[in-house]
């Protein structure tokens, strides 16, 4: 056995067990040459996902919107976890697109903040986005490079890399659960068969009431009856938002 792995190691193989479908992507296809190509599986599997869910997403269904065998698939991916990475990286070309021209230039804050409303709108458009962390590590070229951008904005203020990426980590970690927040509610009015907010505090109006009644809540009862921006997810957004940063700008050393 020892001399078998010699022999391995003395002609350059490799384990390729945790090789990413990006670096298999790298290597010379061989004949006779692929028919589909890794984004058109990646687009195909995103319209699965934004229409139906990520659960929809299967190697059959994804076969079938190709228009191949479901075999023929296995050539280009290996299973589910590689199509959700196809899938990750295409939706973070949109925000690398919405970069071109300078958007996602100039001071540190002012890239974090267009980055942070770029992540909520990508999460928005493709709810399914929040489901996918446990899934399939998203270590793709477009997410990597969202995070080479940030992180060199931040390297520009002096920062050594473990607190720039905390930096990012901090805002990223606001975006996500804000966002997630938000399809969360978003999908309970679907199953409620609620049009607008209003129709779901109709729905909920006893358990409130009974809260709100016992007394026991005062300082959330003054919320409820007092606030008048419950409905304005953008504002709340992006207060949140700047209160992050505020808090950032307030430690960094400028």
């Amino acid at each position: 056995m020892a001399g078998k792995k010699a022999d391995d190691a003395q002609d350059g193989r490799q384990d390729v067990t945790h090789e990413s479908v990006w670096q298999r992507m790298e290597r010379p296809a061989r004949p006779p040459r692929a028919a589909l190509t890794h984004a058109q599986i990646g687009a195909a599997a995103v319209e699965i996902a934004d229409a139906e869910g990520l659960d929809a997403v299967s190697m059959r269904r994804l076969a079938e919107r190709l228009g191949v065998a479901t075999m023929g698939l296995y050539r280009y991916v290996r299973g589910k976890d590689d199509v959700i990475e196809l899938m990750v990286d295409a939706v973070y070309a949109e925000e690398a697109r919405a970069g071109e021209g300078g958007v996602l230039s100039g001071d540190w804050r002012e890239v974090l903040r267009v980055s942070a409303l770029c992540l909520r709108g990508l999460m928005l458009r493709h709810p399914w986005l929040v489901e996918t962390t446990g899934q399939a590590a998203p270590l793709t070229p477009n997410f990597v490079a969202r995070a080479d951008r940030l992180l060199a904005s931040l390297y520009g203020l002096g920062l050594d890399p473990d607190t720039a990426m905390t930096v990012l980590d901090t805002v990223d970690a606001f975006v996500s659960g804000a966002t997630t927040a938000r399809i969360r509610m978003t999908r309970l009015m679907r199953k409620e068969g609620a049009e607008k907010m209003d129709d779901l505090r109709v729905l909920y109006s006893s358990r409130m009431g009974w809260l709100l009644d016992s007394g026991r809540y005062p300082a959330f009862a003054r919320y409820i009856r007092q606030g008048v921006r419950k409905d304005d997810d953008d504002w709340q957004f992006e207060l949140g938002l700047d209160s992050v940063l505020d808090g950032i700008a307030a430690r960094l050393p400028i």
